[in-house]
């Protein structure tokens, strides 16, 4: 039987390339905000969730390097589970009292996060397997 794409071990990739891509999709959002008149305030909030978000999964996987691999896996998935949660909960609650401010900030953070996912998944694909 041969081994498929999904079932070949590859090293983990680095955070730069795709916390990079996340950045500067942040980054492009702004003139977007100010050239179509959106509340700046939106950008703002969706950019700290964001960066928010890449500084708990340093902080994160720095813990989680200390001990075993099965602690390391396990801190890393708690806090992947965590960060979501987080950012989940700030923008539900912020969607009680301003929808189009938490649909701003909402739509921040996810085109940053789904660039950041789409790199993060194309440099752990196009590494070679081990």
């Amino acid at each position: 039987m041969r081994a498929g794409l999904l079932a070949s071990p590859r090293p983990i990739p680095g955070r730069l390339l795709p916390a990079s891509a996340g950045a500067l999709v942040v980054a492009a959002s702004l003139p977007v905000f100010l050239i179509a008149g959106w509340r700046v305030s939106g950008w703002a909030l969706g950019a700290v969730l964001w960066a928010a978000s890449q500084l708990l999964g340093v902080l994160l996987a720095r813990l989680g390097g200390a001990g075993s691999a099965l602690a390391a896996s396990g801190v890393h998935g708690f806090g992947m589970m965590f960060r979501a949660i987080a950012v989940m909960v700030v923008v539900i609650a912020l969607a009680a009292s301003d929808p189009r401010l938490a649909l701003a900030a909402a739509l921040v953070y996810g085109l940053a996060y789904t660039a950041e996912l789409v790199f993060a998944l194309a440099s752990y694909f196009g590494a070679p397997a081990r």
